[in-house]
Formats: C-alpha cells, structure tokens, sequence
C-alpha cells in the first residue's frame, strides 16, 4: 500500500468530525463526555494550533501553504525504506490540509477536543491538530533512533576471528 493513502484519510476523517460536530453542536456550546477531564466544545479558531495567533488569517493561510511545499518535497525526498518517516509525513500533511481547508472555507478552524481539569484546560484542538502532533513526535523518534520504522534489514553480523 502507498504511505500517501494517509494524507486523504487523515483529510477526510478529519473534515467528517467537524461537519459533525458543526451540524450537532451550538458555537460555544459544551458536552461533558468523560466528567469535566473530556468535553466536546464546539469553537472557531482564527489562530494557529492550540490558539496561537501569529497574525492574520491570511497570514496562518500563507505560512501553512508554505510548510505543506516544504512536506511535500520532504515526502518525495525520503526513501521508500523508511517508512515511519513517511507515515509521519503523510499524518502532519493530512492534518495540515485538514486546517488549510477551514480556513479556506470558513476563514477560521474548527476546534472541538476539551481536555483538562477545572480552569485548568488544554486549548482546545481538533483531530488535524492531533495528527500534526503525533507526526511531528513519530519525526523526532525517527531522527533520534534512526532503524525505527525501517524496512531496510539490517546488514548480518560480520564473523568474529576464530568463529566456526
């Protein structure tokens, strides 16, 4: 199977649950799902992941265009052999896309996973953010332990002198 199928599925799982989420909830309104830990809060982000603003939305827009090139040329860099740097890469561009979308569409983000305790929340996020973040960490382990995820088969053992 090609590691790019990756890239439409997380687009499109992505894109399902905020249609969903926009059609059955209020803007603003919240459903406790696991007590307060888990809730489902429907809310329009016009700034980048987790709420950080960098600027206009156009500016978000832009720089997101930018940094899907830049994955895309990375994709088609890296051997087919190291494939958990390419799953990773699919998952960050899928979830790009998935944010480029909304923004395109709806000028702001659709965000709508809640985690936290009490006053103490997680920005509130969505499943395009959670695979960008899980590729970005899948990149790391790859570029810290470099064999993970490789279907390159290791090289065998050289004999040792006065091996039989």
């Amino acid at each position: 199977m090609n590691d790019a199928v990756w890239v439409p599925a997380v687009l499109v799982a992505d894109q399902a649950s905020k249609a969903v989420i926009a059609r059955a909830m209020a803007r603003g309104e919240s459903v406790k799902l696991l007590g307060d830990f888990f809730r489902l809060t429907y809310i329009r982000n016009a700034g980048a992941a987790f709420g950080m603003n960098l600027g206009s939305p156009l500016v978000h827009t832009v720089l997101s265009l930018a940094a899907l090139g830049l994955l895309v040329w990375l994709y088609r860099s890296t051997p087919a052999g190291q494939r958990l740097v390419r799953w990773a890469l699919c998952m960050v561009m899928g979830g790009a896309l998935g944010n480029i979308v909304d923004r395109i569409r709806c000028g702001e983000v659709i965000d709508f996973l809640d985690f936290g305790v009490g006053r103490l929340r997680w920005p509130v996020f969505n499943l395009a953010d959670s695979f960008v973040t899980v590729g970005v960490m899948l990149l790391a382990l790859a570029a810290v332990w470099p064999s993970a995820g490789s279907s390159q088969k290791a090289s065998p053992a050289a004999p040792t002198a006065g091996a039989e």
